[in-house]
């Protein structure tokens, strides 16, 4: 998205799509997750272009840590379809966990608690 002509696409692709168009990406929210370009799996691979999506695991972390309505559906549906390991998901919290501090507006403890209720579900 830093490349003007994309930019200026969004707008009409948007329109004619009649979808929503969000630029965040999850180390907006919450530290990157170590590796995460290896769990992000390839959408559509068409000659020297690929789309992936996000690692599903960075995507869950920041959108119980966002915590919107929204954000917490799809958590549990990432958790439903078996896209994210309940256990998996508590470690990679653990090891960004030291580095929140760079994230001023996340509360580690109210954070981690998210977590743990998403998992327990």
């Amino acid at each position: 998205p830093e490349h003007d002509t994309l930019l200026r696409a969004i707008p009409r692709l948007k329109e004619s799509l009649q979808i929503n168009v969000e630029l965040a990406a999850p180390d907006q929210f919450i530290p990157p997750l170590p590796d995460w370009e290896a769990r992000s799996p390839v959408v559509l691979a068409e000659k020297r272009l690929a789309f992936h999506h996000y690692d599903f695991y960075a995507q869950t972390l920041a959108k119980v840590e966002r915590g919107h309505r929204q954000d917490l559906e799809d958590t549990r549906e990432m958790l439903r379809r078996g896209l994210v390991d309940p256990q998996r998901l508590l470690a990679y919290y653990g090891e960004i966990e030291p580095q929140l501090y760079r994230y001023p507006a996340v509360d580690p403890a109210t954070f981690r608690r998210g977590v743990e209720d998403l998992i327990r579900e």
